[in-house]
């Protein structure tokens, strides 16, 4: 099985600790022993005390509560501390975009009797970035590589990645650490071998003995990434359990559901599905990242996500709406067909036709694929309407503030959240906007953008900061 790893960025360095290179050091005893670590694994200054005369007042601490892996005491773990802690508005960011899943996350491992610390883990992973890819092609919040997400049934095709999917992969997530605890019997093993594989920690363990050396964790000869891996969630685990003393201010996270689902069973639109939300169309799609294309196939039984406040909304509205909910339509294109005669048969450009479909330019004719295409007489989202009077005064509200934002936007404004992306080959603007979670129109307002057609070296504005955070 392929290893789960991080790109390494000196950005994502300060948001997601990326492998450091740190020599081994002698390590020094902690006061303590708990049943099945070393002496030298034990801190007793890490933590502070949890006054348990109380109910949980947030999810924080829930966290702190269930906090039940012995603590890491090596200079390394006190290496990272320190480092994070210099980095308190990193932290901040972090703790913030985990705001939306904590909860979830925090409910899944109480009900599995996990250790609360894995709740943490994803700060490591990807800074709690839904969407982080690394350079091995680790997706999710749990940074999943390809043949594992597939090993624990994350779908992973044309229109979805469920690597991507905040509820399903935290599930894969949570089964797969059980399954190597399970396996191993001591959690920094199991999350060394969530890093590095399974297969490497065991031959590493079968190395030492072999050796007539001990098979613990601090004794295994480890890559530098995971070497640090451990030592990175102990330092997160130390500003998490007391975020004063490091001068981080931890954002509220209530005792309650962020986000809850709605299934769909009818092919609709990204955007319609915002608008019935009435919510603005970046919200949710950073909601739900998963979905690779405008088109969420009713075939597929999605999962809808959306802020428990607007589930009711969403239901009332598809309820009360009569319209199309879909604006495209799928095309089984056959080998060699041209995509200009695809284009012109439905009626779109066949810059058009490229952008929605990712098709790079130097690809001239189809291969054996699907394609979408304009339906015909489909949904136009900015006129999306209800059938009554009544009705339709709860949604035009919702497009007329998204229209007003959109017409907000200044191409040479000064933005505090602007940065700029290089435009390579195959960069299409609807492949730029679900990459940076914004709308095509924005990207051409924001560049003052005719048309579709990007030059290849040329520099766009692009909503947002790094990824990473």
């Amino acid at each position: 099985m392929k290893l789960l790893r991080l790109i390494v960025p000196l950005l994502f360095a300060v948001l997601a600790g990326c492998a450091g290179t740190a020599p081994k050091q002698n390590l020094s005893d902690a006061d303590s022993k708990q049943p099945g670590y070393p002496n030298r694994y034990v801190a007793a200054v890490t933590s502070r005390t949890v006054d348990l005369t109380h109910p949980a007042r947030d999810v924080w601490d829930r966290i702190r509560r269930g906090f039940a892996i012995p603590n890491l005491n090596t200079p390394l773990s006190q290496q990272w501390t320190e480092y994070y802690a210099s980095h308190p508005e990193a932290m901040q960011r972090m703790a913030e975009r985990a705001g939306k899943y904590l909860y979830y996350v925090t409910d899944e491992i109480n009900q599995r009797g996990l250790p609360t610390e894995l709740a943490l883990l994803p700060f490591v992973e990807s800074a709690y970035n839904p969407k982080a890819l690394s350079r091995s092609q680790a997706s999710g919040l749990w940074q999943f590589v390809p043949a594992t997400g597939t090993h624990y049934n994350l779908k992973q095709d044309w229109w979805r990645d469920e690597r991507r999917d905040p509820i399903a992969s935290t599930n894969a997530a949570l089964d797969y650490l059980s399954n190597l605890f399970e396996m191993q019997g001591d959690w920094y093993l199991a999350l060394a071998s969530y890093n590095w594989g399974e297969g490497s920690v065991q031959r590493a363990m079968a190395k030492n003995a072999a050796a007539g050396l001990p098979t613990d964790y601090l004794s295994l000869s480890m890559p530098d990434e995971t070497r640090n891996y451990v030592p990175k969630l102990q330092a997160i685990k130390n500003i998490i359990a007391d975020p004063a003393k490091y001068a981080v201010v931890l954002p509220p996270v209530g005792n309650q559901p962020y986000f809850a689902t709605v299934q769909k069973n009818q092919d609709m639109d990204v955007e319609v599905a915002a608008r019935l939300a009435e919510m603005p169309v970046d919200e949710f799609k950073a909601l739900n990242p998963s979905f690779n294309r405008p088109l969420i196939r009713g075939e597929h039984a999605s999962s809808l996500i959306l802020p428990a406040d607007r589930v009711a909304i969403f239901n009332a509205n598809i309820d009360a709406y009569k319209g199309q909910l879909s604006s495209w339509k799928v095309y089984s294109a056959r080998r060699g067909e041209s995509y200009a005669a695809i284009a012109k048969r439905f009626g779109v450009t066949e810059a058009t036709l490229r952008q929605v479909n990712e098709i790079p330019y130097k690809q001239k004719s189809a291969v054996a694929q699907n394609l979408l295409v304009p339906g015909g007489g489909g949904v136009q989202v900015a006129s999306l309407d209800m059938s009554a009077g009544a009705e339709r005064a709860e949604i035009k509200p919702a497009v007329a503030q998204s229209q007003a934002r959109l017409a907000s936007v200044k191409p040479n404004a000064a933005k505090p959240n602007v940065r700029q992306h290089k435009v390579r080959n195959g960069d299409t603007l609807f492949s730029l906007a679900r990459q940076y979670s914004t709308s095509v129109d924005a990207l051409r307002a924001l560049n003052n953008l005719k048309g579709n057609n990007l030059k290849v070296g040329s520099t766009l504005r692009v909503p947002g900061t790094d990824v990473r955070g």
